[in-house]
């Protein structure tokens, strides 16, 4: 299989048929500036020693050597075998808690971002695996499916923020409902459920959920994000100032607090275990040792060739090309005849 590395440089051979109109017109131009300096066929006499063939030679070596040029910086490659590459591993989906409680600044700058940077965290640590992201607080929805480019996942991480949530509380029940639909029915296992959250559960019986989900295969690891006592709820204006606190219906200033308990049974539930979050992250670690034991599936298989460069050889005609226009002399060899004097 042959290929050009860089084929929009081959748009540059357009200038080859313009330089040979170029030499055209410059030979035509030199040709009328002789008739004007005097008879044409005394001219070309008083200028026999000037070898228009190697004039013309001279011009189609530059000529050549720029359409070899063009052709070498467009690197031309050969395809000289296939290469299959395997990926194997899990599929893992996490699921953010977005709740408002989510940015209570118990943990600085507050718990979502430190969740956010964990998540960010593990997903560089992951080879091989497929990653899903699911947002959740009154309701949860999927922010990103099962994918192979962490990149991409990332960047849908970030724009994951409260105010995108359009129901709030903290619903774990409903994430785990909506990371299972990320999941392939049909398998019953190389299923595992990151789940980020505070634990402070509104909505649904979670306990009930985690065995449904556990009965098709999901390992679920916990993550409580934030302290065991009981903290305020900042409220900002639309300019990112604080205003004061959130409030319930009686004027008192919520609080809300790591509910550690839910989330170790959740976790029990699947089979997996509860982690909290650590300013150190050795959590993330613990979690992906724990996924890296797992019996891996093939997860995809592709063919790949490998290509070769070839302007090598090219580069070097161009420099003989170069090299011989440099040395071709334009004049004629002429015999010198020497005349005796006595002739």
């Amino acid at each position: 299989m042959f290929r050009f590395e860089f084929s929009h440089f081959l748009y540059l051979l357009t200038v080859v048929p313009i330089l040979i109109l170029f030499f055209v017109w410059a030979f035509r131009q030199k040709k009328k500036a002789m008739e004007i300096f005097g008879k044409l066929s005394l001219v070309q006499k008083l200028s026999e020693s000037v070898s228009r063939s190697r004039q013309i030679w001279k011009r189609i070596i530059i000529t050549v050597s720029v359409l070899f040029l063009i052709i070498a910086i467009s690197r031309p490659q050969l395809g000289t075998k296939m290469k299959q590459i395997k990926r194997e591993g899990q599929d893992i989906v996490i699921a953010l808690d977005l709740s408002e409680s989510m940015i209570a600044e118990d943990i600085k700058p507050n718990r979502l971002q430190k969740a956010k940077h964990e998540i960010s965290s593990l997903i560089n640590k992951f080879q091989g695996d497929r990653v899903a992201l699911v947002g959740f607080a009154g309701k949860a929805f999927i922010q990103c499916p099962l994918t192979l480019d962490y990149s991409a996942a990332k960047m849908f991480l970030d724009s994951m923020e409260p105010d995108i949530m359009p129901v709030p509380g903290t619903a774990i029940a409903r994430a785990m409902e909506k990371s299972l639909s990320c999941f392939n029915e049909k398998e019953r296992k190389h299923k595992v459920l990151i789940l980020i959250t505070d634990g402070e559960d509104h909505i649904g019986k979670p306990l009930d959920v985690a065995k449904f989900v556990s009965r098709q295969g999901v390992v679920i690891y916990t993550v409580g994000i934030g302290s065991r006592k009981g903290v305020p709820i900042p409220v900002f204006d639309k300019q990112g100032n604080r205003t004061g606190y959130k409030k319930d219906k009686n004027g008192e200033v919520v609080m809300t607090k790591l509910d550690e308990l839910s989330l170790e049974k959740i976790a029990l539930e699947t089979g997996g275990k509860y982690y909290r979050a650590s300013p150190g992250e050795a959590e993330l670690d613990k979690i992906y040792e724990a996924i890296f034991k797992m019996e891996k599936k093939s997860l995809s298989s592709r063919q790949y060739t490998q290509f070769e460069d070839r302007f090598q050889p090219i580069i070097a005609v161009v420099l003989a090309l170069l090299c011989l226009e440099l040395i071709l002399p334009e004049k004629k060899r002429t015999k010198k005849i020497w005349k005796g004097r006595f002739e």
